[in-house]
């Protein structure tokens, strides 16, 4: 990597594109250019405009020991310490799931359902609960997850965006009170057998106990439907992030939960990836 610690921007970003490249990295190009981007506080933009520009020394070292990390397969959002979720951007670690595009359906369906009052279980970095609390500045918010480091992530987050007052946490699979409009929840739903397929970034550095709840995959849903379903009271409105696969199955288990109407949407990648539920 000494060609990466030294030269301009361009001769910079070819020899960390074909560092990343060839350590097998999906989108080296990019990658490169948010790191070099962080490494010397210039935006994309500016790095593109002027290749010729010189890389100084700090700027050069603090890039070549990112690029290092990525070459180890270190996810980008846990080098640069944070990760964009549709108006905010949240702190992450590997203490918690990378917020991911498709996760955005579920605050779609707030903003659809525009619920006063929302439980987010399993919120992990907070992403959900605080885009939710960001985007319906009249609705509350209750986060819970059993990780309390994940929470403590949360509530950074949390103060970080200002909605502190209006997302309350908890260390809990649910709250005492379930009679809430809306119930959002992306627990862990990839099957324990499909996780040496994923790539290096998940398997390696994102937390396990938010990847796999078992031998189905389905295990932390089950048991959240079931929940409702026996309950004294339950939410309104439920909407649940699913795996590939796993709509139909999970689909039967809100109608079981009490849920009569039921909905299945679709991420951008054609994948049915909610299923929404209504009393």
């Amino acid at each position: 990597m000494s060609a990466v610690a030294a030269g301009t921007v361009g001769e910079a970003l070819t020899a960390a594109v074909d560092a990343l490249a060839a350590a097998g990295v999906e989108s080296p190009r990019l990658d490169a250019e948010l790191l070099l981007a962080e490494a010397t506080g210039r935006g994309r933009a500016q790095l593109a405009a002027s290749p010729e520009a010189g890389v100084e020394a700090p700027a050069a070292r603090a890039f070549g020991e990112m690029v290092r990390r990525r070459v180890r397969r270190e996810p980008v959002a846990y080098i640069l310490g944070r990760r964009g979720f549709r108006r905010i951007e949240l702190s992450v670690d590997r203490r918690v799931l990378i917020p991911r595009p498709e996760t955005e359906l579920l605050v779609e369906l707030a903003l659809e359902l525009e619920p006063r009052t929302v439980i987010d279980a399993g919120t992990g970095s907070g992403a959900i609960a605080l885009a939710i609390a960001d985007e319906l500045p009249d609705s509350t918010v209750t986060a819970t997850d059993t990780s309390l480091d994940a929470l403590v992530v949360a509530k950074a987050n949390a103060a970080r965006i200002g909605a502190g007052e209006r997302v309350r946490l908890e260390l809990a699979s649910l709250p005492g009170d379930l009679a809430v409009d809306l119930l959002v929840a992306n627990l862990p739903y990839v099957p324990a057998g499909d996780l040496a397929g994923l790539e290096p970034e998940i398997t390696e550095y994102e937390p396990a106990e938010a990847l796999s709840p078992g031998p189905t995959g389905l295990e932390a849903i089950d048991a959240l439907l079931g929940g409702l379903a026996t309950g004294a009271s339950r939410p309104q409105a439920v909407g649940l992030e699913v795996g590939i696969g796993q709509a139909a199955t999970v689909a039967d288990l809100v109608r079981r939960a009490g849920y009569e109407r039921v909905d299945v949407r679709r991420d951008l990648a054609g994948i049915d990836r909610v299923v929404a539920g209504w009393a």
